[in-house]
């Protein structure tokens, strides 16, 4: 970044000006750099709001539930929202465990 001034006749003024200016525009590219920083972890963490991004669907007329980041679908909703998650979570367990292991085999 280069900065120059050339207001004042003595150059001692002019380095001193010219030192306020380029502190000043650092000061502004790194609260944008950050601010850029924030605004993207933001965004990564809020999705769009878009169908495509959910995660359970809960059917209550048909008494279904489906997790779609596995691909599981229980026809035990009541049993589900009185409590009975094992067999969600039973699911969940064995989905990330294999493919913690497919991580592993690939590396």
């Amino acid at each position: 970044m280069v900065v120059s001034c050339q207001d004042e006749k003595s150059q001692l003024k002019n380095k001193l000006k010219a030192m306020k200016v380029l502190r000043s525009r650092l000061l502004q590219a790194e609260q944008e750099k950050k601010h850029a920083e924030e605004a993207a972890a933001r965004k990564s963490q809020v999705g769009s709001g878009d169908r495509s991004e959910r995660i359970r669907t809960y059917n209550f007329p048909q008494g279904r539930l489906t997790d779609h980041r596995i691909n599981l679908t229980l026809y035990k909703l009541d049993q589900v929202m009185e409590g009975d998650l094992q067999e969600v979570v039973d699911a969940l367990v064995a989905h990330y465990q294999s493919e913690a292991l497919q991580q592993q085999a690939e590396q």
